[in-house]
This record gives C-alpha cells, sequence and structure tokens, in this order.
C-alpha cells in the first residue's frame, strides 16, 4: 500500500491550477507569441455611425458608436476620450461605444474633429 503525501514537497512541486498564467486563455500560445491580440483592424465601410438607443435598457438612453476603424487598444482610448468630453460614464462593448446619455449631437462633432467620417444613424 502506497503511503499518502504529507506535504506539497512531497508531491515533488506539482501543483494542480485553474489559473491561465502566462499563456494565452484563446489560443494556448505563451503571452509574447499570442497572435489574438494583435491590432486587427475591423473591416466596413471606415464610417463611424452614431445613434440613441433605449431599447432593452430599462427606458435609459445610451449614445452608441459602430463602424469606427481602429483596433482595440486605440478603440478603447477614444472611448475614454469621448466619454470624458460628454462627462457621463458608458463602456465599450465588442468593438460598440456606449455612452451614457444622448450625445448624438456632441459626439458627431467630437469625431469629426478627431479626423473620423461620422453620420448620424438611425432616428
Amino acid at each position: 500500500m502506497a503511503k499518502k503525501a504529507a506535504s506539497f514537497a512531497a508531491l515533488g512541486g506539482l501543483v494542480f491550477s485553474t489559473d491561465a498564467g502566462r499563456h494565452c486563455p484563446d489560443c494556448s500560445k505563451p503571452v509574447d507569441a499570442c497572435i489574438c491580440k494583435q491590432t486587427i483592424i475591423p473591416t466596413g465601410d471606415g464610417i463611424a455611425r452614431v445613434r440613441r438607443e433605449s431599447k432593452g435598457r430599462g427606458g435609459k438612453t445610451v449614445t452608441t458608436i459602430t463602424g469606427v476603424p481602429l483596433a482595440e487598444d486605440a478603440l478603447k482610448d477614444l472611448a475614454t476620450t469621448l466619454k470624458k468630453r460628454c462627462g457621463t460614464g458608458g463602456a465599450l462593448k465588442d468593438g460598440i461605444i456606449e455612452i451614457q446619455g444622448d450625445h448624438v449631437e456632441l459626439l458627431l462633432g467630437e469625431l469629426i474633429k478627431l479626423g473620423f467620417k461620422a453620420k448620424k444613424s438611425g432616428g
């Protein structure tokens, strides 16, 4: 009969972990060689579309910006800049910038001033 190990040292240093560690959870490659998070610019017509939405948000109005031709990191910086300009909160979800409140005209002006092609979408 095998004797039960009394400590972790007796196991030879091997301990099971569910942490991903220094490997990318998507492609299982080391973080340095990961190809998942490369700066991929989304395809599209290059026009940022700004629209006001309230559907599915408990009656709260949100201004969404879609189609901005930027990589993920640059898009995150743009979202931060726009949130500060509007003085409200917001989020970046699946490449869509969401700004709390109705700021369509202000955001259109800001995007055009920053050099993007932007137009109002929806009603």
